[in-house]
């Protein structure tokens, strides 16, 4: 686990560009909120997330699955990190900041087909300036 990137991966670094792009300024990994969001763009008060669909247990992704080696630890490490996000996630909405959640599955998608990449960038953007939703459709 020690070789796993927590910051400045793949994912998070193709949503900062896309993100710049849009005319948006961020502080990237801003310690001075609970979680401390991937992404957060002062100006619009809005804490970006780009969580990895396996250590944060996406639903019903094909990438979220439990390990079956060493299944309890496993079980209740992505558990613990669940909660974790749930309870960051209530701070920084108690605090008035929006939490927008990007799942690393749908960055891939995003990375293959321009479709998907113009629906999302919407999304995320439309979230932004006015949703309080946190998962990106």
């Amino acid at each position: 686990m020690a070789r796993v990137k927590s910051k400045n991966t793949k994912p998070e670094i193709f949503l900062r560009k896309l993100l710049w792009h849009k005319g948006f300024t961020y502080r990237v990994n801003y310690k001075n909120l609970p979680g401390s969001p991937d992404i957060y763009l002062l100006k619009y008060k809005t804490a970006i997330f780009v969580n990895g669909c396996f250590w944060h247990m996406h639903e019903n992704c094909k990438y979220s699955s439990i390990p079956k080696s060493n299944y309890e630890f496993w079980k209740n490490k992505l558990k613990g990190n669940v909660e974790m996000d749930k309870k960051n996630y209530a701070q920084l909405e108690s605090m008035g900041i929006k939490v927008i959640v990007v799942w690393g599955c749908e960055i891939k998608r995003m990375m293959k087909d321009d479709s998907v990449l113009s629906k999302k960038v919407n999304s995320i953007y439309q979230k932004i300036i006015y949703n309080h939703n946190r998962e990106v459709e």
